[in-house]
């Protein structure tokens, strides 16, 4: 390159470089506040809120502000969708299966059982269509909604007496959100979905026998293990637990491009750090429980059939009475189906070789 043109490409550049400033102090300065569906306590899954908020003031040079807030400081853990739909506030962070009384197939934005893994359901969210059919369903409720956490699988459970057989799960009373809770209904069991700050004191109190939350580093903070001994996995019945990011559509009309664009940069990254946070310290905390005498169990064969025998009859259930349940189901499950086949093939061979002969 010639001199000259080297000094023209520096005073290009050199002017880009004062421009930058210029434009970010000529976007407007928005102020939102958001609410979690989790307490401040659970840091992985409350943390992907603030991750969200500190990301998107990082990107726009502090001028578009999201206010945080935890579960029940503004509406209740299960009403976020309620007040962004109605504009009580402009964001919250939460999972879409806690809605199935508002619109059964919100529970394919979270995850179902026998469903797909993190990888698996980013895979169908970002190029299965998946994402097109969850905005056309939220779009109803006038909020946009944007993936933004995954859990990965989650445990089977904290139950106060070992379950051997099916029929043990007959007539207890157990907290399960979302779908779960149909398909545990199916075997005899009697559900409530109650939120996070509620259920040690309902399992201390005795009125609970059993409860499905997340997984050991979650469930340790919330002291589970104090009040239920017997932990079972694997977690079949929540292979991965997506949570997502809903905008009142009107409030995102109003963004400007570029704050846009922050915020689904900083939903991607919230979705990336949650899962590897939750694969880091799930094995630590489990050890930790162990070591305090928690009974670690496995489904048996018999009752993970006949959980996956309910959970097809519960999908054709809301499929029967729901078309929009049908056709997300539909798309869903030979999505679903063909990740299952890949997994065979592949990765999901190759992790049970090496569960099995760690060298």
């Amino acid at each position: 390159m010639k001199r000259r043109d080297m000094l023209k490409f520096g005073v290009a550049g050199g002017a880009a470089a004062v421009a930058a400033p210029a434009l970010a102090q000529s976007q407007p300065t928005i102020r939102w506040r958001m609410q979690s569906s989790f307490p401040k306590s659970l840091d992985t899954v409350f943390g992907g809120a603030t991750t969200i908020a500190q990301k998107v003031s990082k990107l726009t040079d502090g001028k578009f502000e999201i206010q945080v807030f935890s579960a029940g400081e503004i509406v209740g853990p299960l009403q976020v969708l309620d007040a962004v739909q109605i504009g009580t506030i402009e964001a919250g962070h939460t999972a879409g299966f806690y809605y199935i009384g508002k619109m059964p197939a919100l529970v394919f934005d979270t995850g179902v059982p026998f469903g797909m893994t993190p990888r698996q359901h980013n895979a169908w969210m970002r190029y299965g269509g998946g994402l097109d059919l969850m905005r056309d369903l939220y779009k109803q409720f006038n909020v946009v909604q944007i993936p933004c956490g995954n859990t990965g699988a989650q445990m089977g459970g904290w139950f106060r007496k070992e379950i051997k057989t099916v029929d043990d799960l007959k007539g207890l009373r157990m907290r399960a959100a979302g779908f779960l809770g149909s398909v545990f209904s199916k075997l005899g069991v009697v559900v409530q979905q109650i939120p996070a700050g509620d259920v040690y004191p309902a399992l201390e109190r005795g009125t609970l026998d059993a409860v499905e939350w997340v997984g050991p580093y979650d469930d340790e903070k919330l002291g589970l293990h104090k009040v239920a001994n017997n932990y079972y996995a694997p977690g079949v019945m929540e292979l991965g637990a997506s949570l997502c990011f809903i905008g009142n559509e009107a409030k995102m009309r109003e963004l400007p491009a570029q704050y846009r664009e922050a915020l689904e940069a900083a939903c991607a990254e919230a979705n990336l750090d949650m899962l590897a946070k939750y694969d880091a310290y799930n094995i630590q905390a489990l050890r930790r429980l162990l070591a305090a005498n928690v009974q670690l169990r496995f489904w048996s064969n018999d009752i993970m059939k006949a959980l996956q025998t309910a959970t097809a009859e519960a999908m054709q259930d809301f499929a029967a009475k729901d078309a929009t349940f049908a056709k997300v189901h539909q798309h869903w499950k030979a999505f679903r189906d063909d990740q299952v086949l890949w997994s065979a093939v592949n990765d999901g061979a190759a992790e049970r070789f090496l569960a099995a002969n760690r060298g």
